[in-house]
């Protein structure tokens, strides 16, 4: 979900940015997983099994590749979030991808889930381009979930009435219909020209939907960017107005998902 500061550059925004290890548990059980065909298809396109994931947090994605065959390697500046990744057993380096230093390894897949909007996208691209082999491939994605407009109405109204002076406005949360991502689609796809030596990066979108139950969704909304900071006792009472409107619902409810990727090939 993008709920980032409007006019505002992701990845300078830090206080959302170093914010998800707060509970690092909470966001592994919540986060949904990647579609298999995405996995797949990347898995398939690159040619070796060498992965790096950037901005690994729990290691949700990295799982994946890991039980597709790949040997993944994670980089992440939050060290609780890297901590939770590595006690199931991916290896994890503590850093900035910017600011990470390669010592001379070279990777086939290089792969960022829910996390490059963090990245500076002219370094970070320069930095993939430095850590790819030939024909490797680049690839970011993001899910937007998109619940029915009662429950988003209520998630913003009660965070706007409670957290007045927030940075984020949940209203200019794009539709899926509009441009999910859009935006930050095209600032990494930018940073990839720029920093040459890819070719041009394509998107693609999966859809799919998902049934959350009114105590699933309200596990899954702390860990999203507009929440991890606020304090607990404001974070208590607005998922309490969301959790009556999805009881006004019987309880339950429909999610509809567009998960988005930009893929990129090294020249």
């Amino acid at each position: 979900m993008p709920t980032l500061p409007s006019g505002q550059e992701p990845h300078r925004y830090r206080q959302a940015a170093e914010s998800f290890g707060v509970d690092a548990e909470r966001y592994d059980r919540t986060r949904p997983a990647y579609p298999p065909e995405l996995i797949q298809h990347l898995v398939t396109t690159a040619p070796g099994a060498d992965t790096l994931d950037v901005g690994v947090g729990t290691g949700i994605e990295a799982r994946q590749f890991r039980a597709a065959g790949c040997h993944v390697l994670g980089v992440e500046p939050d060290q609780r979030m890297a901590e939770f990744a590595r006690r199931s057993g991916i290896d994890v380096e503590d850093a900035k991808f910017e600011t990470w230093e390669p010592a001379g390894r070279r990777f086939d897949l290089l792969v960022s889930g829910q996390a490059w909007h963090w990245v500076d996208p002219l370094a970070g691209a320069a930095k993939a381009a430095e850590v790819l082999r030939p024909r490797g491939v680049w690839s970011a994605f993001w899910h937007v979930p998109e619940p029915p407009e009662e429950v988003s109405d209520a998630l913003a109204d009660a965070y706007r009435r409670h957290v007045p002076d927030a940075p984020i406005d949940l209203r200019n949360v794009p539709k899926q219909s509009a441009d999910p991502y859009g935006p930050l689609l095209e600032k990494a796809a930018d940073g990839l020209r720029e920093a040459g030596g890819f070719g041009e990066p394509e998107r693609s979108r999966h859809d799919w939907e998902r049934i959350h139950t009114r105590g699933e969704w309200l596990d899954q909304l702390p860990t999203f960017g507009s929440l991890t900071w606020v304090e607990p006792v404001v974070q208590q009472r607005i998922l309490a107005e969301v959790g009556a409107v999805i009881d006004g619902m019987g309880g339950r409810f429909t999610t509809r998902y567009a998960t988005v990727a930009i893929t990129a090939i090294r020249d």
